[in-house]
């Protein structure tokens, strides 16, 4: 996709007019509506602003990346590779105890040297990205490689169904600690 395709989507996702958008970058209507018609182009300063505003990356702004309206679901399990990304108008809401967070990428992360006790991988869900990279919250935590991997099998077919939230299922109960989480049994 173009940055005038891009634009637009996630001008569209903020729920903005192009008038809107114009007021908040400080010109005129008719430049975002050649910006999004692709007969022009922000200027560099303005092109940071305008990822900022938006709260993306500028590769997400600016390369052929879709932001949102690609329908594509990601779903690579294994650790080490992508993770989950699902588009973000699919974006789900994950249920945690008491949490409640809406996520559209995630990560399958270990635990460096967990200790006896210690949980060794942790669920991580991404709700948004801007220009210094993703915002990322801690969602659960895993004994095993094979309980996070089915979580996020999981989280996969949720999204695929069309479900709005989720509710963690294989993840275990853990008790903060100053420099560590213990597994609560």
């Amino acid at each position: 996709m173009s940055f005038a395709e891009n634009l637009k989507i996630l001008r569209k996702e903020k729920y903005l007019s192009q008038e809107q958008l114009a007021e908040i970058m400080d010109v005129s209507r008719q430049a975002v509506s050649k910006w999004e018609q692709g007969s022009g182009y922000p200027e560099t300063e303005k092109l940071i602003e305008l990822a900022k505003k938006l709260d993306v990356s500028l590769d997400v702004l600016l390369l052929d990346k879709a932001p949102a309206s690609d329908n594509k679901t990601e779903t690579a399990f294994a650790l080490g590779e992508k993770g989950l990304t699902v588009p973000t108008e699919n974006a789900i809401y994950i249920q945690n105890e008491d949490i409640l967070i809406r996520c559209y990428k995630f990560s399958a992360m270990p635990v460096v040297l967990p200790a006896k006790n210690e949980p060794k991988y942790i669920l991580a869900g991404v709700d948004s990205a801007g220009l210094f990279g993703d915002h990322i919250n801690e969602l659960g935590f895993y004994k095993e490689r094979e309980d996070i991997q089915k979580e996020v099998a999981a989280i996969a077919e949720a999204v695929k169904s069309g479900k709005r939230t989720y509710q963690l299922q294989y993840n275990c109960k853990v008790k903060n600690g100053f420099f560590s989480s213990k597994i609560v049994e």
